[in-house]
């Protein structure tokens, strides 16, 4: 079976108790590579890849040290290419909404709702009702609250991973150096005629200090206030 490569991505970090980044990259064409990121929790000595990413043979023992892939999580509707490898490597469960169209492979182990179970203790998901195509957030609730999106909320300290064109070009898409909703995944989430505003909104009653999404870096802190900022931003009046 044929997968797509591993990408040049960085050493896997450790940002929480149990909670680890490996900050990648994927190309979307030949000219463009931009950034992506895939979360690790750590239960016990089982592991959840959120959003994955596909890793390199030196990546991938960094996993393996960290204990037992047993789960695999798509938070958004637009990613999941790397899904298959994982599954195909580890034979894990694949949590996952309906309704997906992008990329129907594997098949659905969980389905994933606000109402049912999740792979570990400590976490809410919270779905986007309003969207056209699945988008969800995931809050860990260690620390002081950890906020795991996919395409929805974006924060930039840089655009490290990333490759030069791609540097370029995200300013005149509407990519700032800051913490926003994705603009483009905005564009084609919205339905005719219709607002997400109601459903960032609900993220704001989540108690969350810190921001992980797909792409982008990792906020350490202030997120919550960040998502205001970018809320208001983006729905003004």
């Amino acid at each position: 079976m044929s997968f797509p490569p591993a990408y040049p991505h960085q050493p896997i970090e450790r940002i929480g108790d149990d909670l680890f980044i490996a900050r990648g990259s994927i190309r979307m064409n030949p000219l463009l590579r931009i950034s992506r990121n895939m979360a690790i929790v750590r239960s016990g000595d089982e592991l959840t890849l959120i959003n994955p990413i596909r890793l390199d043979d030196a990546g991938l023992r960094e996993l393996d040290a960290l204990g037992a892939v047993k789960h695999i999580m798509r938070l958004g509707g637009a990613h999941g290419s790397d899904d298959p490898f994982y599954v195909d490597r580890y034979k894990p469960a694949f949590w996952c909404q309906e309704g997906g169209t992008m990329y129907r492979e594997p098949p659905i182990d969980h389905v994933l709702t606000e109402e049912g179970p999740l792979p570990f203790a400590g976490a809410r998901l919270i779905c986007f009702k309003s969207a056209s195509f699945p988008e969800c957030a995931l809050l860990l609730t260690t620390d002081k609250g950890v906020l795991l999106t996919c395409d929805s909320l974006q924060t930039y300290a840089d655009f490290s991973n990333s490759n030069l064109p791609a540097r370029l070009l995200l300013p005149f898409v509407g990519f700032t150096k800051s913490t926003l909703i994705g603009p483009i995944w905005l564009k084609i989430a919205t339905p005719d005629g219709g607002t997400l505003r109601a459903d960032f909104e609900r993220l704001l009653e989540l108690p969350f200090d810190a921001l992980l999404a797909a792409h982008g870096t990792f906020l350490k802190s202030g997120a919550h206030a960040a998502v205001q900022r970018a809320i208001t931003k983006a729905f003004p009046g």
